[in-house]
């Protein structure tokens, strides 16, 4: 059997955005076995997908290794530096797909647009080599719960880089507001974050078991998101995963514009974004200006609206846009 290999040795977030195109691949090439090269840890996930055949445990581009017989197709779902078409050249691959780089002028390719959502970028490669790919097939099923979560508020407070983390004392404002309004509100993020968690329950007054952060694993957090009636995260990976099982959100955004890393524009009538229309680093160390424009007031507004709401925009006049940020959807 023919084999397929897929890069895309990124986080949760990068994975889920990659959706479409991986199941683009499967409908074009249903004899072959399709190998992503991706974190073991993103394996629960995967398996929802149901168009991977295979995990290939991989951290990043550089640790790749590939001792199958050499794959007939390489794709590369990663990014558009040289490690990346380099760990898929090394492969030996009859074919490598992959925008184009200058330090590999002998693999060719179309040209990055920085300035495109993950999703569209992913399917506009494949497009390039003649493979359809349906933008809006990004839904899972969500998986089975062992411990039910069901319409409770999910606030994500953590985020991969400091730059896309809200500060803890305004998470902790509004999960105030929700608890005066008798919501049931529990907090997530990873083993990392639960110190932070923690604080932003004690300055709330939620009772520490409602602190999920750290205590789950990947699929028991993704079976919270798609039983919650509402995910309040910034530019994460659980903001993806609500996109997924179509959960409502409000979604914070700071230094990448949601354009890029948001809701697609066919599904934004389900999701509140905030973001101050400024663009930063999204590696700094300290969260970003344009994301500490966002005040509570303006996240409490957007929670009280998406939790209220019986129709979706269209059919409903639109939440107010909030003071100082530009409101998408």
């Amino acid at each position: 059997m023919a084999e397929l290999l897929v890069l895309q040795a990124r986080g949760l977030g990068a994975l889920l955005t990659a959706v479409p195109a991986l199941r683009a691949l499967r409908r074009a090439e249903p004899s072959h076995r399709i190998v992503l090269a991706a974190p073991q840890r993103l394996k629960p996930i995967v398996d929802l997908i149901s168009s991977v055949d295979a995990l290939l445990p991989t951290s990043s581009p550089d640790v790749l290794r590939w001792d199958a017989p050499a794959p007939a197709l390489a794709v590369n779902l990663h990014g558009p530096g040289p490690e990346s078409i380099a760990a898929l050249t090394r492969t030996g691959a009859n074919r490598v797909l992959t925008y184009r780089h200058p330090a590999s002028p002998e693999v060719d390719g179309p040209r990055w647009q920085p300035d495109v959502h993950y999703t569209e970028r992913w399917c506009h490669l494949l497009e390039y080599d003649g493979i359809v790919a349906d933008r809006r097939n990004l839904g899972l099923v969500p998986p089975v719960a062992t411990t039910s979560h069901r319409d409770c508020v999910v606030v994500h407070v953590g985020a991969g880089a400091p730059a896309r983390r809200w500060p803890a004392e305004r998470f902790a404002a509004v999960v105030r507001h929700l608890l005066v309004q008798g919501r049931d509100v529990v907090l997530t993020g990873d083993e990392f974050e639960r110190d932070i968690a923690l604080g932003v329950a004690a300055r709330a007054g939620l009772a520490k078991d409602r602190v999920l952060a750290g205590t789950q694993n990947l699929i028991e957090l993704a079976a919270t998101v798609a039983e919650a009636s509402l995910v309040v995260s910034g530019d994460t990976g659980i903001a993806h995963l609500a996109t997924a099982f179509g959960t409502r959100t409000v979604l914070l955004f700071g230094p990448t514009p949601p354009r890029c890393a948001g809701p697609p524009p066919h599904l934004l009538g389900r999701h509140a974004v905030l973001w101050a229309g400024r663009h930063g680093d999204p590696l700094a160390d300290t969260p970003d200006p344009g994301l500490l424009a966002i005040e509570v007031p303006e996240v409490v507004d957007a929670v009280d609206q998406q939790l209220t709401r019986r129709t979706w925009p269209g059919t409903a006049s639109a939440p107010r846009r909030p003071a100082g940020c530009r409101r998408v959807g």
